[in-house]
């Protein structure tokens, strides 16, 4: 194999190279799976049919859960192969396509998460002018932008990526094609490939964090004026949930594109993986939506519904 363009597939080593292993982490990800498409499609049909959902807040989160289904689907169903019948080859052409989804998926959430961050500082501390200042106009373009920011990341990762020579090997160290573990592939010179990849990632990631912090700065300094106890308490209990998936989410995800890739352990990188292609999209419909007292009655009043429809139909 002499260029890229000679190379057809790639061979995808998993999470782990002991076949006992297989079934209890295929059992354990199906669950995962299976938690994150219900609970981030079911918030999703939750907030189209309930109008007192309608909001800026649920707007964002609705997105924030097709998010969390695509770049987790677009990894995970191709993991459990490889988990239960050894499915480990991957063609080039789904290789870059996987790439693609999952940068730019992963992109899109991190704006949607600085989005989330800024609309809740609207609501705390500029509750009065909040439905001119969060108005259906606004929340259209941070959506739309957080969309075309993470595509067109997703370009610049796989062009950046693919137009290398790959001559070394096709076996990546990986479970699925991320850039640094594809990368690593490469023979060609990779050093400005590297730059461009951490100087590009750096941007996207500490733009949103910015906007994350500087928005939750100013909420916990709004709720330190509070003269009550209870004005501080609510402040823990509004940013305690979000900060703690921010900082999981922006953790894993400078720990591995914000550096070069040169200096990365691929053992490390999957199990940091983990994390955000699989854990975070289960759980964020937990920490952002389940706790939620207006969802929790959304959620009742759809059982109620069908209860009554299927007692009628009885």
């Amino acid at each position: 194999m002499e260029n890229n363009t000679e190379l057809t597939e790639f061979i995808l080593l998993g999470l782990t190279s002991a076949p006992e292993l297989h079934i209890p982490l295929f059992i354990m990800f199906t669950l995962i799976y299976l938690i994150n498409v219900v609970g981030n499609l079911g918030m999703m049909a939750l907030i189209l049919l309930d109008s007192r959902l309608h909001t800026p807040m649920y707007f964002f989160l609705s997105n924030l859960s097709l998010v969390d289904f695509c770049y987790s689907t677009a990894v995970t169903p191709k993991v459990m192969a490889g988990l239960l019948i050894g499915d480990k080859v991957i063609s080039y052409n789904a290789c870059a396509a996987q790439m693609f989804f999952f940068a730019a998926f992963a992109t899109v959430e991190s704006y949607l998460l600085a989005s989330m961050a800024y609309d809740r500082y609207a609501a705390v501390c500029k509750p009065l002018h909040y439905t001119t200042t969060m108005t259906t106009g606004v929340c259209a373009c941070l959506a739309t932008g957080s969309y075309v920011f993470g595509f067109l990341n997703a370009s610049v990762d796989v062009g950046d990526t693919f137009h290398l020579s790959f001559c070394k090997s096709n076996v990546i160290h990986h479970f699925f094609c991320d850039i640094p573990a594809v990368m690593a592939l490469s023979c060609s010179d990779k050093h400005v490939s590297e730059l461009v990849l951490v100087f590009v990632a750096s941007f996207h990631i500490f733009l949103a964090l910015l906007v994350v912090l500087i928005s939750y700065l100013f909420i916990f300094i709004a709720f330190l004026k509070m003269p009550s106890v209870e004005g501080y308490l609510k402040a823990i209990s509004t940013c305690a949930s979000h900060l703690t998936a921010v900082s999981i989410f922006y953790g894993t995800v400078i720990f591995m594109y914000s550096q070069p890739g040169s200096s990365h352990s691929m053992d490390i990188d999957k199990m940091a993986s983990v994390f955000y292609t699989m854990v975070i999209p289960m759980l964020n419909p937990v920490v952002y939506s389940l706790r939620n007292k207006e969802v929790k009655k959304a959620f009742k009043k759809v059982v109620e519904k069908a209860k009554s429809s299927l007692s009628f139909t009885s």
